[in-house]
């Protein structure tokens, strides 16, 4: 019993002698021992070279504290262990807690990135980083800057806190705080999160953005809104707003971006309501789309008409409207500037507008048109015009009608003028709605930054 006893005594006090830190050892060109209040130190001067287990530190001058098996090192310190190398001025080595810091400028490199900082920490046997202040990290792709930054070498994993941004060679990221995954290329950013890309006058803001960088997806949450700003031909800015609970984007052959639930859009003399708009950033386009479960279809403002369809593709050129397309249960009302309760309406399966320099000047409507028009005779009412037909096309000037044409099945009626006064609204299209949820540009931008 007491052999097994001491076998015991003797495998624990092994195992305290291996947990106990190694020694630090150092060798130059010249060597000074002293002992100050019961502490021991030995200076060590040029071409310092200090090793501990794998680590190993070279330098001009280093001053090691035997009792508390420390090192102070000055002049051109370089640290290295496996591929880290960490390079600064001065430097303090801990050697009971391996781990070497810096108050003046430090660089470290691993192979994979360059990480600079004014002060910092690095920890060997946890292969981690903490730098403090203008820390930057530059990989082939990424250059992170932020006030405090941990970096893991091993997993490649960095966390970014204060004044952060990241950016690439598009765009740049700015937000409080950040993850960035090096190896599997994800990120996640939070609070103030704002993308800004210069090439294409786009910036996002939003609480939240969630990065993946394999499939090339991102995605914005917390009410994110975006503000793309264009110039006309004439020097004009055209500002794009879009506001919703949540921004997607996926990189391929067609560079789009979502925008998905309680969409609002506005756009010079044109904005909407919607779940689900798709803007084609490549090709000056925005597609608005009727999804699952909607109880309305989208809903399109421009000027003094208002345009419902399942879906509408809105299309620029020159940054100004081209077309508008229309395509299912599709309905246009225009309000009389002078009369509030008469509006031109018409209706089809599909709807075309067509403008030039940015003013309408010609609809093209196809598949059971119902319309109903008001006329007015030098300047004053004059009863209206119901029709219909399998296909109209009305031509404007200075965005008024100017030019009726119908085809096919034309049937059309006319009302005089004192049947219509005071009963306008009880002459209207089955797809007759007025929808009042026109979005306000000082409500969209509430809360912008």
């Amino acid at each position: 019993m007491k052999k097994i006893f001491h076998i015991i005594i003797l495998l624990f006090s092994s195992l305290l002698a291996q947990e106990k830190s190694e020694i630090i050892r150092v060798i130059g060109d010249s060597l000074i021992g002293k002992t100050i209040d019961g502490i021991s130190f030995r200076e060590v001067i040029g071409n310092v070279v200090m090793t501990q287990g794998n680590v190993k530190v070279t330098c001009n001058k280093a001053i090691q504290n035997l009792t508390n098996n420390n090192a102070e090192l000055i002049g051109n310190v370089i640290a290295t262990q496996d591929t880290i190398t960490i390079t600064s001025d001065k430097g303090f080595y801990f050697g009971d807690e391996k781990y070497i810091y810096s108050d003046r400028k430090l660089t470290l490199k691993d192979g994979h990135v360059v990480l600079t900082a004014d002060s910092g920490y690095y920890y060997f046997n946890l292969e981690k980083s903490v730098f403090n202040s203008n820390v930057q990290l530059v990989d082939s792709i990424n250059t992170l800057k932020s006030s405090t930054l941990t970096y893991f070498s091993e997993i490649q994993k960095a966390i970014a806190v204060g004044n952060v941004n990241i950016s690439d060679k598009e765009s740049i990221i700015f937000c409080d705080s950040l993850i960035h995954l090096r190896t599997i290329k994800k990120s996640n950013a939070f609070r103030n999160v704002r993308i800004v890309n210069k090439k294409q006058k786009l910036t996002i803001i939003g609480n939240e953005l969630i990065d993946d960088g394999e499939i090339n997806f991102t995605r914005i949450i917390g009410n994110p809104l975006l503000t793309k700003i264009d110039t006309t031909n004439e020097g004009k800015l055209d500002t794009l707003l879009i506001r919703a609970k949540a921004f997607e984007s996926k990189e391929d052959s067609v560079k789009k971006l979502l925008a998905i639930d309680s969409v609002k859009i506005i756009r010079g003399e044109l904005s909407s309501v919607n779940n689900y708009t798709v803007l084609y950033r490549d090709e000056n386009r925005l597609m608005i789309k009727k999804i699952k479960n909607d109880k309305n279809s989208p809903v399109l403002w421009y000027t003094n008409s208002q345009l419902v369809g399942d879906s509408i593709n809105i299309f620029l050129s020159n940054n100004k409207l081209d077309s508008i397309h229309i395509r299912n249960e599709a309905t246009i009302l225009s309000k009389n500037e002078k009369y509030n309760y008469r509006f031109d309406q018409i209706s089809g399966d599909k709807i075309n507008l067509y403008f030039s320099k940015g003013k309408l000047k010609l609809t093209d409507v196809k598949g059971e048109v119902l319309s109903i028009y008001f006329m007015f005779e030098k300047g004053e009412p004059n009863g209206l015009i119901k029709s219909s037909s399998s296909r109209a096309k009305m031509k404007f000037d200075d965005n008024a009608v100017v030019n009726v044409s119908m085809y096919e099945s034309v049937q059309s009626e006319y009302h005089p003028e004192n049947l219509i006064k005071g009963n306008e609204l009880d002459f209207t299209i089955p797809s007759f709605i007025i929808y009042n949820n026109k979005p306000k540009k000082s409500v969209l931008i509430q809360g912008r930054k």
